[in-house]
């Protein structure tokens, strides 16, 4: 009887399972990871503090076949949230200086690219290969998407690191809020943090949410309520990552 009683239990989570490694299979390809070399300078009140050239990596979507591409600017740029957030330090400020950007493929390919635009409000970045591509990429469609509401079940695609073969993942979350001023924002639960910035979200229906990404307001990190302190992950539209898009230059 007791196991009877658990099988409605489990079906939704396995009718879940099977649903997320189907979009797993037709998606993944469109989830690159990049490499980076960043020059990083801060100063305090006009003295230099650090000056150094470090390796990176981050998360993109690709969106188009031709290779265009977006991810999250923090990731790659991250100057622009850490002034904004050190607002109350006198005088501070950083600069990146992006020296070299590479698209990793998941057939392991590397190709050159290069940052076309960025937009600070909505944390995006746009990139695309130096080169014209020999063949078109597996890219998400923007337009075929939804408009989730709270504790609707979402599912994110991501890469884990060089490490172990930057192999792909699916993630479970769900809507824990939906913030509709000064713009439709989705706010996802806590598999953000295995996910990463960059990554894309879909419902599982097969439906594209739109893009993880990072929200920050001004302030000492850490003052507030929210227990992300001043800067979370959040979801930002498929209908602004198309707007985005349209002014990217070819």
């Amino acid at each position: 009887m007791l196991l009877l009683l658990a099988f409605p239990a489990l079906a939704p989570a396995d009718d879940a399972a099977v649903k997320g490694r189907e979009m797993l299979g037709k998606w993944s390809d469109a989830v690159v990871s990049l490499k980076l070399v960043l020059r990083t300078r801060m100063s305090s009140e006009g003295k230099e503090v650090e000056q150094e050239e470090h390796a990176s990596t981050a998360m993109a979507t690709v969106i188009d076949p031709s290779g265009l591409l977006v991810t999250s600017l923090s990731t790659v740029d991250p100057s622009h949230m850490m002034e904004a957030m050190s607002e109350e330090e006198p005088g501070f400020k950083m600069e990146t200086e992006i020296r070299d950007i590479k698209i990793c493929l998941a057939d392991g390919k590397e190709i050159p690219a290069k940052i076309l635009l960025r937009d600070k409000d909505l944390d995006l970045a746009y990139l695309r290969p130096t080169d014209k591509l020999a063949s078109p990429l597996t890219a998400v469609d923007l337009a075929d998407s939804a408009k989730p509401g709270i504790l609707d079940e979402i599912l994110l695609l991501s890469r884990l690191g060089e490490v172990v073969n930057r192999a792909p993942t699916a993630s479970l979350d769900r809507i824990l809020a939906v913030v509709e001023k000064p713009r439709t924002l989705y706010v996802p639960g806590l598999m953000t943090m295995v996910a990463g910035v960059g990554c894309p979200v879909f419902t599982l229906d097969g439906k594209i949410v739109g893009l993880l990404v990072i929200r920050s307001m001004p302030g000492a990190a850490g003052s507030s309520d929210t227990g992300y302190g001043n800067a979370m992950p959040v979801i930002i539209p498929a209908a602004d990552v198309i707007q985005g898009a349209r002014q990217v230059p070819q």
